[in-house]
């Protein structure tokens, strides 16, 4: 199977190596020092796996004209540039590891909602300053039809990454999924960029746990008012936390963190990694999108935002 990833930071790069290791048909589109660095030294995976494999990179994608399998990687912020460029590609599927929920809005709007995978990545990785990725997270790729439904294109491509070495799972209800993860990466997020600290650390307090918990609740309304049911994901019981009252969603809120404590205590969320490297920050596409939603839904989400306005304004300032 032809496989066309599109985007060489850290998800990009540890699906194309081990889809290239395992033997399938890839191209890498990277551009810049990244792509002449991966051209020059190849793919270097670390951590969970450890390998080194040549692959085919290309920057300019006016050099790639069909695959079966399109995987987009960059950054919510770099979407609409990214499909103005690879419209002509002819994919029979389509899907998007990004954070949120908007992302199968806007492939549909360009190769037609037939086309359009739901997934959500459950795995996760840092690209260090030598150029390789470190693969910190296998827990899962979900991958469905949309709205809802598995078919054989979904149990191949899950077969695939399953082979290649990521854990991939055909999800039946994958908007339930792909919210689950939305929620409670929105949950987070505002907090990390506000107290730039370890998760942990925020949501083992009972105040910015309490705000993580609001935003969670306020989300949760936009979902069940769009018919989509949500599910607890770990480590994050967003269900629990959308439906339960205040104090018992504050109370699982500091249960995660405890967790995290003891498990991941270094972990700290994407987003405050990019504030730290002086990189944009994902606002318009995630939590602009809740707040536009909100909007035309009628429901109130002062939390978010809030939370929206803040970080809007942060990431002005970091770019000035």
């Amino acid at each position: 199977m032809k496989f066309v990833v599109l985007g060489a930071g850290a998800l990009g790069t540890i699906i194309a190596g081990h889809l290239t290791r395992s033997g399938e048909d890839v191209i890498l589109v990277g551009r810049g020092k990244r792509a002449e660095y991966l051209r020059e030294n190849g793919i270097t995976v670390t951590g969970l796996a450890d390998f080194t494999v040549p692959c085919r990179i290309v920057e300019n994608t006016r050099d790639v004209s069909k695959t079966d399998v399109l995987i987009i990687t960059v950054k919510t912020y770099d979407m609409a540039a990214a499909l103005a460029g690879i419209h002509h590609i002819d994919v029979t599927s389509v899907l998007s590891v990004q954070n949120g929920v908007l992302k199968n809005e806007q492939l549909a709007d360009v190769y037609g909602m037939d086309k359009v995978l739901g997934a959500a990545a459950f795995f996760s990785g840092e690209l260090l300053a030598d150029g390789s990725a470190r693969f910190t997270l296998n827990r899962s790729f979900s991958i469905g039809e949309l709205p809802e439904g598995t078919s054989q294109r979904v149990h191949d491509i899950v077969g695939i990454l399953e082979k290649a070495g990521i854990h991939a799972e055909a999800a039946p209800m994958i908007q339930t999924v792909e919210w689950s993860k939305f929620i409670g990466w929105i949950g987070l997020m505002p907090l990390a960029v506000l107290t730039r600290v370890e998760t942990h650390k925020f949501l083992s307090d009972e105040d910015t746990a309490a705000i993580g918990v609001r935003i969670m609740r306020e989300a949760g309304a936009l979902s069940e008012a769009l018919g989509i049911p949500l599910e607890d994901t770990p480590p994050i019981p967003v269900k629990t936390i959308a439906s339960a009252d205040e104090p018992e969603a504050v109370g699982a809120m500091l249960k995660v963190g405890s967790l995290m404590r003891a498990n991941v205590p270094g972990h700290r969320v994407s987003t405050l990694q990019d504030l730290e490297r002086g990189k944009r920050l994902e606002v318009e596409e995630t939590l602009g999108y809740v707040v536009r939603k909100a909007g035309e839904e009628n429901i109130d989400v002062p939390t978010i935002e809030t939370c929206y306005r803040l970080i809007a304004g942060i990431n002005r300032f970091a770019s000035t």
